[in-house]
């Protein structure tokens, strides 16, 4: 018996349909790689942070890929997108570029508009040691983004201080030693002040442990993609500790970015920083804004009832109802944690 020999008309339907699948799933894919980040907030409680930095904003890019198919007004779009936000500070996490100084620079050059109170800081991926790390640096800070190499920079912002330290690529010393990424070196000279505020800016979520090990409350992070597709989202997490989302390591706060970022402010007295998710949550329709907030006047482990926040990008995009159970659990999440 030949098999498919009953059936001589089914091996070339297949081989079409097999063709045409591929051809939509990689289109679809290019569409969605291609589609300019959306606006979404997270909001980030930080156990004893100074009044001064109730509502401090972040505005986070990470994963961007400038390169064959990503190009200079993808990166127009995503600089107006953040610039309309009136972020404290931007923080581009990695990965910007897939190419040279000499292909990419042209696209890249968009980043210099960037605005916000603190200004801009990046710290490498490692696409951009496949890329040239050592020009992309030169680049980048002519643009005037101020690159940290396991360094740090201390904020004033009112009257508190907020320390934003940056580490090079988990994986640079595969090919710079100098470049070994390091927390706690870039803590080097930080004031011996255990209020302190810390936040590390470090590509891959795998450099948590060692900056949970050196007292940083906040590490914003990026590289997975969220896993990417099936099979291999599977795997990933035997690598890197987070694959998306907001986690906790010990005390430090890990927040893993999908990809390329922009976001929005709310008028929240909680420390907050933004990223596109990798699909919008939906539900049903909650009518009305959200109440006024006033932290005063809410028990330590109670929050307003979630509703639609008028002030999205997406009227379609709802609150999710309750925070994390890690945090859920702890009455030091107070006094509310809200995701847009």
């Amino acid at each position: 018996i030949v098999p498919g020999a009953a059936l001589p008309w089914l091996a070339p339907l297949s081989a079409a349909a097999v063709v045409l699948l591929g051809a939509a799933v990689t289109l679809i894919g290019f569409i969605n790689a291609r589609r300019t980040a959306a606006v979404v907030a997270v909001d980030i409680p930080i156990t004893d942070l100074p009044a001064a930095l109730h509502g401090f904003t972040i505005a986070q890019i990470s994963d961007i890929h400038v390169g064959p198919t990503i190009k200079r007004a993808y990166m127009h779009r995503i600089v107006e997108a953040v610039n309309r936000l009136g972020a404290d500070m931007v923080a581009v996490t990695g990965d910007l570029v897939d190419g040279s100084v000499h292909e990419l620079g042209a696209h890249v050059a968009p980043l210099a508009a960037l605005s916000s109170r603190h200004g801009t800081f990046f710290v490498t991926g490692n696409h951009e040691y496949y890329s040239g790390a050592h020009a992309w640096v030169i680049e980048l800070r002519r643009l005037g983004v101020q690159v940290l190499m396991n360094e740090h920079v201390v904020l004033r912002h009112d009257e508190a201080h907020l320390l934003v330290a940056g580490v090079t690529d988990y994986g640079a010393h595969h090919f710079d030693e100098a470049h070994r990424s390091d927390p706690q070196r870039s803590l080097h000279g930080a004031p011996l002040d255990a209020a302190l505020v810390k936040v590390l800016l470090a590509h891959q979520p795998r450099s948590a442990a060692a900056a949970a090990s050196a007292g940083f409350d906040l590490q914003l992070s990026g590289h997975t993609h969220g896993g990417q597709f099936l099979p291999w989202n599977l795997f990933v997490r035997f690598q890197q500790p987070f694959t998306s989302g907001l986690n906790r390591l010990q005390q430090l706060w890990v927040y893993t970015s999908r990809r390329s970022v922009s976001g929005r402010r709310l008028k929240s007295p909680i420390f907050g920083w933004w990223r596109r998710p990798g699909k919008r949550r939906r539900g049903p329709a909650r009518p009305g804004p959200h109440p006024p907030y006033n932290p005063e006047a809410l028990p330590l482990a109670s929050c307003p009832a979630p509703t639609r926040n008028s002030k999205c990008s997406f009227p379609k995009l709802l609150r999710k109802p309750h925070p994390p159970p890690q945090i859920r659990r702890s009455a030091a999440w107070a006094p509310c944690f809200r995701w847009c």
